[in-house]
């Protein structure tokens, strides 16, 4: 694959771009006697799907809440939702349903998506009633169990979880779900998280939907469970990029740190960035903070980075970035590249609005309205004149009083779910972030 350079004059802010793989630096120069801070935004557009090929097959879970809370027409909506998430899958497709309370069924054990198995499913599914507590570990691995059974290699093995409670019986310990949702990641089973209405853990979640490499969605209400579900559902039939991660190469002594939701971890000597699977045309954001040593003026520190997937669909795509060494009169003329600022102004407004919302849940009021405050100053810092960051900067310092007030929990749900969706690059209702669409 070829890579596009654009030449800039002296000073000004470099880009380069590869299809599918664009990547740009707020600022070329760093000090060389202060650890500078740069940034930098990678934007991954994955390939449409070609309708003369085979989508991979899905090996789906669907584990769904029983609990007493789900009771009338959060279970009848729920189990129609599933309903009609099985019948979308073909022969080739393998899924199992699995309910749970205090006590987990296997309702469907792993199957191939033939009609007899699916109608088989289905005419179970409409038995099922709402009683007991709610066991969310233990459905969930059990889910994960009957994916990893019947483990596909050339597919996408995913567990569709919905919950509109509380862990409270089993396993019930955040960390320790996020920690078993990265390694079944690691085995090739991913997890995606659904929330119903305003008694959920939107914190364990999406922790687990993060962990897992799936996607988490808040869902206010019953009426809008099967839209929910029905997009993940249709995502993972369309998925082009299996396990897509971009490798960040940097000389020693610069730190690199991913800003959003993607985990990231260090791979003898490279940052990995996992973006988990890309849909057709999906456009995922990723920024980046990088932290330099000291060093001589002149001196050029490079960085590469790449995209890799397990099917090698974007093997190929990558970039170059360089910073140079200057003192302190050029670094404080220099110019920004304000699309990079203002995407990470985004990211750093969105964490603040999470941790506002834990803390506003708290009953520490005034922190919560700190920590909006304190990054709306800082983005103001660097804003100048730019409108869209100053408006940033506004809207937290306006939420920043609602947040010194003790919230509703929907509203608290709401804050806390579109600052999720925008730290995965998501769009405003969940859904993946399309080109063209």
């Amino acid at each position: 694959m070829t890579t596009t350079t654009t030449t800039t004059a002296p000073g000004a802010v470099a880009r380069h771009t590869v299809e599918p793989l664009t990547v740009a630096q707020d600022r070329r120069l760093i000090r060389a006697r202060w650890h500078s801070k740069r940034y930098v935004i990678a934007r991954i557009t994955a390939p449409a799907s070609r309708g003369d090929h085979e989508r991979p097959p899905v090996n789906l879970a669907f584990v769904l809440d029983r609990s007493g809370s789900m009771s009338g027409q959060k279970i009848r909506l729920a189990a129609q939702a599933v309903e009609e998430g099985i019948g979308r899958l073909k022969a080739t497709d393998r899924f199992s349903v699995v309910i749970y309370d205090d006590q987990v069924e296997v309702l469907a054990p792993g199957t191939s998506a033939t009609p007899e198995a699916r109608r088989a499913a289905i005419d179970r599914l409409r038995d099922v009633d709402a009683r007991g507590t709610t066991d969310l570990g233990g459905g969930w691995l059990t889910g994960c169990e009957q994916v990893a059974t019947t483990l596909m290699a050339d597919g996408v093995n995913r567990a569709l979880l919905l919950s509109d409670g509380l862990a409270n019986v089993g396993m019930t310990d955040s960390a320790e779900l996020a920690r078993h949702a990265t390694e079944l990641r690691a085995r090739g089973v991913s997890t995606s998280t659904f929330g119903v209405g305003n008694d959920f853990d939107e914190a364990l979640l999406s922790a687990m939907a993060q962990a897992g490499g799936g996607h988490f969605y808040d869902i206010a209400t019953a009426e809008v469970i099967r839209d929910h579900i029905s997009s993940e559902v249709g995502e993972a039939l369309e998925v082009v990029a299996r396990d897509v991660a971009l490798e960040v190469t940097v000389p020693g002594g610069i730190d690199v740190q991913s800003l959003g939701a993607f985990p990231m971890r260090d791979a003898g000597g490279r940052a990995l960035v996992a973006l988990g699977d890309l849909v057709s045309e999906q456009q995922v954001e990723v920024p980046l903070r990088l932290a330099f040593p000291l060093g001589e003026v002149g001196a050029v520190m490079p960085a590469v980075l790449a995209l890799s997937d397990r099917d090698g669909v974007l093997d190929g795509a990558g970039g170059r970035l360089a910073w140079e060494y200057a003192d302190d009169a050029a670094n404080d003329a220099q110019s920004r590249d304000r699309e990079v600022d203002r995407a990470v102004a985004r990211v750093y407004a969105a964490r603040a609005r999470q941790a506002a919302v834990q803390l506003n849940r708290a009953g520490d009021f005034a922190a919560a309205r700190r920590a909006l405050e304190a990054t709306a100053r800082k983005i103001r810092s660097y804003a100048g004149r730019d409108p869209e960051l100053r408006a940033i900067a506004d809207e937290l310092m306006a939420e920043a009083e609602r947040f010194e007030h003790d919230m509703l929990e929907r509203d608290r749900k709401v804050a806390f779910a579109a600052s999720s969706y925008a730290m995965q690059s998501r769009a405003v209702d969940g859904r993946a972030r399309r080109s063209g669409r």
